[in-house]
């Protein structure tokens, strides 16, 4: 496509910032640069390719902040990060092939459950709880799942992540929040490979991008660190609202199209 304007590479710009802000605490930034690259004129498959490039630098950027508080061991979760990008990468080729129609349909739903779960779980906070699912069977099973998810699709992978955390590895909400980021950045990089072999990531939008992410990501993580559960909980109950509503809102979306809306 023809090159791109200072001015909507500016706001492209801002618009990554704060998605690395919202995304460091509770996921659920591709909301905001998906839909700020189209209206720059971009195809959604580009868009699409873009994102994950940009993704890389916002969720890079969370993890190392975390690491360096001491809220994940980065070395000790590599290979659930693996498995997440291994996940990814077959999700990914799956998307150039097979519509995400009921994948689109059924996400709102699932979204408003976990908005629905942590609202209604005045219990879950920053203190770790009991574990219900053993490290390894969670490691070769919930991780490559989500990350799947996250190549095929994307919206919400952060929210889903948390959710597996906190409910069955008993990870508190800022421990879950700080292994979320290394998860999602294994992910974003196992669909980035996949949507760079077929072309579709355009650079230099995609870098500047990724320098609003890591700033953004940068002071998102550390507004988290500092409040925890106070900020996170309710971040994460209003992004996994307004994504099932943007997606929703999408005249385009199956239930819409399917009921005549």
């Amino acid at each position: 496509m023809a090159d791109i304007a200072p001015q909507i590479l500016f706001f492209l710009f801002l618009a990554a910032f704060l998605a690395g802000f919202i995304d460091s605490i509770a996921g659920g930034g591709g909301m905001i640069t998906i839909p700020a690259m189209l209206i720059a004129g971009i195809p959604p498959l580009e868009s699409l390719g873009t994102n994950k490039l940009q993704s890389l630098f916002g969720s890079g950027s969370a993890t190392l902040a975390y690491a360096r508080a001491g809220h994940v061991r980065l070395s000790e979760q590599l290979p659930m990060a693996a498995l997440s990008a291994f996940g990814a990468v077959f999700g990914a080729l799956l998307a150039t092939i097979v519509p995400g129609d009921v994948l689109k349909a059924v996400l709102p739903f699932l979204l408003v459950a976990i908005a629905v779960y942590f609202g209604l779980k005045p219990n879950i906070g920053d203190v770790d709880k009991h574990r219900r699912m053993g490290v390894f069977l969670f490691t070769v099973t919930i991780v490559p799942l989500i990350g799947f998810y996250d190549g095929v699709f994307g919206p919400g992978t952060g929210s889903f992540f948390m959710l597996a955390f906190v409910t069955l590895a008993g990870f508190g909400v800022l421990k879950a929040t700080a292994h979320t980021k290394l998860l999602n950045f294994g992910s974003n990089v196992g669909a980035f490979v996949v949507f760079l072999f077929y072309g579709v990531v355009l650079w230099k939008v995609g870098l500047v991008m990724g320098a609003g992410q890591f700033l953004g990501a940068q002071v998102g993580s550390r507004v988290a660190m500092k409040v925890g559960a106070k900020v996170i909980k309710p971040l994460l109950i209003v992004t996994s609202v307004a994504l099932a509503i943007r997606l929703m809102a999408d005249p385009s979306h199956p239930i819409r199209v399917w009921l005549g809306w």
